[in-house]
């Protein structure tokens, strides 16, 4: 195409208008940027479309509709975040939440499925309750600039974690927890060996350094026979989509009601309200949409689609959707607007058919993007002042407990009850918000009801 005839296409054509809606170039991004970095989102997140329907199928669900239900729920979540918040994440069920769903909710509290599916439900008209009375705008406006540092940095610990786990670097240990692996095991140094090869992929400023990586690991794994390489187009399609009819509409208000359901819809509220907020504070700060006062570009909009996303889900036969913080691996290749949600989100209506696909890229491929990924979050630690312990501890605490707890909602609990007391018992309450007095209140409750 001749420049001038791109020019002009670029400027008023169908690259002109997609500048427009989501500001491209006042982001410093561009349609391929965002490409790119949906489909590193995309590939770091495909995961899920074979982990969290074998969750559901150990609730009783149908395991081929829960495909489809996770697939279609995560495809409309994420691409009503890009168009209607413009912030570049991938929205779907949360694996925190699915697994409360399935080895709690059902099976310990004794709800049939369909009445889980209709607290969740319950749970998502109280994110929007939330998000259209700005109570949740201004909790996030009210929380201080360190504790929102200390968030990021505790997230990209967590995902270290997982990475570190997902390459077999890090195994659990009877007596210690958590101990090293077998690292001369193939699959280890093969996924360590990738680690390698995309961080200097990234150094020598490769455009789709973590997607190059990614795949090359996978494709080393499958040569090493670490993992299952296809030996047929029959292994990588699927004949016929996934029927999505036991699932759809089957969610059961009466039976959720009639059980007492107060503290199941109040965990499923609290721990998907503050995981998602410390997530979209993390991918908003490494985005650079978060200003010097910590204030989130279109924070009210991205909280109104998980809310709607929620509330949507619980009707095709999903858990709670929440914001994954593998988005990361997005935004840390480019990702600056809704664009590249828009493109990962369209990307999960292929996982139907291509769902068996999907499942053969293996954890020691995705490992090294979320260790690279948790070391660019990291830097942020430099700038929180540790001489101050009633702001230094609440940040030490924010840090340490998400991977150890395994939860970002924990960490951020941990950190807003240790700062509000810190902060009353030195004589500094006035430097705690009300609204940190209630977010506090709140999780010293939901830590009491554990």
């Amino acid at each position: 195409m001749p420049e001038g005839i791109k020019t002009a296409w670029v400027r008023h054509g169908a690259g002109g208008a997609l500048d427009r809606y989501f500001h491209l170039s006042a982001k410093g991004t561009s349609v391929k940027q965002e490409l790119i970095a949906g489909l590193t989102s995309f590939v770091s997140v495909a995961y899920i479309v074979a982990v969290v329907p074998a969750m559901l199928a150990d609730a009783g669900m149908p395991r081929d509709a829960a495909v489809a239900a996770v697939a279609i729920s995560a495809a409309c979540a994420t691409v009503l975040m890009g168009l209607f918040a413009n912030f570049p994440a991938v929205v779907a069920p949360g694996l925190g939440l699915s697994a409360f769903f399935a080895y709690f909710v059902v099976p310990v509290q004794g709800l049939s499925w369909q009445a889980g599916l209709g607290a969740v439900f319950v749970s998502g008209v109280c994110f929007f309750l939330l998000t259209a009375t700005r109570l949740r705008q201004m909790l996030v406006d009210a929380v201080p600039m360190e504790l929102k540092r200390a968030i990021v940095v505790g997230i990209g610990l967590f995902i270290t974690f997982i990475g570190l786990r997902g390459a077999g670097i890090v195994v659990a240990s009877p007596s210690t927890l958590v101990t090293l692996g077998r690292v001369c095991e193939p699959g280890t140094l093969i996924s360590f060996a990738g680690l390698l090869f995309t961080a200097i992929l990234m150094h020598r400023g490769w455009m789709s350094a973590m997607l190059t990586g990614m795949l090359a690991t996978a494709a080393a794994c499958m040569i090493a026979g670490v993992s299952p390489a296809p030996s047929s187009l029959g292994e990588l399609v699927r004949p016929a989509l996934p029927d999505l009819s036991p699932l759809f509409c089957q969610l059961d208000f009466k039976g959720a009601m009639a059980f007492g359901i107060v503290q199941i819809v109040f965990t499923f509220t609290v721990v998907e309200l503050f995981d998602n907020m410390g997530t979209l504070i993390g991918l908003a700060k490494k985005a650079a949409l978060m200003d010097d006062k910590g204030r989130i570009q279109n924070i009210d909009k991205a909280f109104a689609t998980d809310s709607i996303g929620t509330m949507a889900s619980a009707f095709i036969g999903c858990p709670t959707v929440t914001t994954y913080i593998e988005s990361a691996a997005g935004i840390a290749q480019g990702g600056r607007t809704g664009l590249s949600s828009v493109f990962a989100g369209s990307l999960f209506l292929l996982a139907l058919p291509l769902a068996p696909l999907f499942s053969l890229v293996p954890s020691y491929a995705t490992a090294p993007v979320l260790v690279i990924v948790g070391t660019i979050m990291m830097a942020e630690v430099v700038h929180i002042d540790f001489t101050d312990l009633t702001e230094g501890l609440p940040c030490f605490l924010t840090i340490a407990t998400m991977p150890l707890t395994y939860s970002i909602a924990t960490g951020f609990g941990f950190g807003f009850v240790s700062y509000a007391c810190l902060k009353f018992c030195t004589g500094r309450w006035r430097e705690v918000s009300p609204a940190m007095w209630v977010v506090s209140l709140l999780f010293a409750v939901n830590f009491a009801l554990r």
